[in-house]
């Protein structure tokens, strides 16, 4: 961790909206779990990838993150989404460059922010990893908490909606085992059984 501090402290200043900088942190730990339990991955590319993915919200009205980015019927496909997806790219660049990362290596990070959200599929292994973080950290009890009052649903709600809908879309194995791990142990923090 102590390798991506100068990236995270970068970035520190685009993560003051939307709990970014809870939702960053805890999916950075998922992604450097990830990496690990695959040493073909780029390791540096997933790092900078998973700080800076959702940097573009930070450019975005915060009352149009809510309303249009999470209460929505089709919320993933939200104009928001793709804006924020896109002002992550723009913010990415100009940050990697300032700490001498290379134009290839931000081309790689860039591709990954551009459709974490919105494009239904990964495009290389790099991207899966990043993509489960991202999605990883709802698992838990922080995320589960904050997560669920975006969406205005129950924690034992919003769980169930993890199970049926968010741990099909994981692309390793091991984050479906995670996830399960995860889930079960907040399930049973927050009662989900009784309230």
């Amino acid at each position: 961790m102590n390798a991506y501090f100068s990236l995270l402290k970068a970035a520190e200043r685009y993560m003051r909206v939307r709990k970014n900088d809870v939702h960053i942190p805890i999916s950075f730990h998922y992604a450097m779990r990830l990496a690990d339990a695959h040493p073909n991955a780029d390791r540096d590319v997933v790092a900078a990838a998973i700080i800076l993915h959702d940097i573009g919200w930070y450019s975005i009205d915060e009352d149009d993150i809510f309303k249009k980015g999470f209460q929505t019927e089709n919320f993933l496909q939200s104009d928001v989404r793709y804006l924020h997806e896109s002002e992550g790219v723009r913010l990415a660049g100009p940050l990697l460059r300032d700490l001498g990362y290379s134009d290839a290596f931000i081309g790689q990070v860039c591709t990954i922010i551009d459709g974490h959200d919105t494009r239904p599929f990964a495009r290389s292994l790099e991207d899966e990893l990043v993509r489960d973080a991202d999605k990883l950290w709802r698992f838990t009890v922080t995320g589960v908490g904050i997560a669920s009052g975006w969406f205005k649903q129950t924690p034992s709600h919003y769980c169930g909606r993890l199970a049926t809908d968010v741990i099909p879309q994981l692309h390793r194995p091991e984050s479906v085992a995670m996830a399960q791990a995860d889930l079960a142990e907040t399930r049973q923090m927050l009662c989900c059984d009784v309230i």
